[in-house]
């Protein structure tokens, strides 16, 4: 659990001069489930997608393995992107494909498998997530509780090592809330992949992870686990706690 799988050093991020991100600092381990918290505006997504390789840092170094990828060009970005899964806010699901085929995209895009086999993993991750039977409904058809499981089903396809959630649980009501936080839980175990989670929510968080990191003013105030958090002495930690952080730039 100690080698780092995404190593983090002095990342900075504007945008119209407002700087977002001011020197970031995160070492994210091999095989655990880390929880980003942070309020509105904390730049909590922008790291995901400085992360994936979305977006390009103004200074500063991702390690992915033992490999930077700020320097990447997009071809360069395909082998690593392959290690990557990740479940959007909106869970963002192609309209136009059926369940079936929205989880099957990645395994088209990145894999040269026949249709058979194809279809086998799309069966295989949509049981995972408990929706078995659905590969025929469109996105228009399923609720928002079911829209976020087959995209996480989606963001699984290509057996990442490393799984990005922005925001999994926003939107839903408590028991898919429960519902996603448990397959979080599952996936991590089952699959042997390292997960990291951005959030606002803290009760999903201590449902999940392994640790929690804080986002305040651009850097990780602190990151540990959960009981070092509750009885962290830090400012930030004792008002997000208190539900006093909402936002910080």
């Amino acid at each position: 659990m100690d080698e780092l799988i995404i190593d983090i050093h002095g990342l900075r991020k504007a945008y119209d001069g407002l700087g977002v991100l001011q020197g970031l600092d995160l070492g994210i381990r091999k095989g655990e489930t880390i929880t980003i918290l942070g309020g509105s505006g904390t730049g909590k997504s922008v790291l995901l997608r400085l992360i994936t390789g979305l977006e390009k840092p103004d200074e500063g170094s991702i390690l992915i393995g033992d490999k930077d990828i700020v320097p990447m060009n997009e071809d360069e970005m395909l082998p690593i992107r392959r290690k990557m899964g990740m479940l959007f806010q909106s869970a963002a699901l192609f309209d136009s494909l059926t369940a079936g085929d929205n989880v099957a995209y990645p395994i088209r895009v990145h894999l040269a498998l026949p249709e058979e086999e194809i279809q086998s993993i799309v069966t295989e991750k949509l049981g995972l997530v408990g929706l078995e039977g659905v590969e025929n409904k469109m996105p228009a058809e399923l609720s928002g509780g079911m829209k976020k499981r087959v995209a996480l089903a989606r963001a699984i396809a290509i057996d990442p090592e490393i799984v990005l959630y922005d925001e999994p649980t926003a939107g839903l009501d408590p028991g898919n809330t429960k519902r996603i936080n448990h397959l979080i839980v599952e996936l991590q175990r089952i699959l042997k992949v390292t997960s990291v989670v951005v959030t606002h929510d803290l009760n999903s968080a201590y449902a999940v992870t392994d640790r929690l990191a804080l986002l305040s003013r651009g850097r990780i105030a602190t990151v540990g686990a959960e009981r070092d958090f509750q009885a962290s002495t830090i400012e930030e930690v004792r008002r997000f706690i208190a539900g006093e952080l909402i936002e910080d730039g």
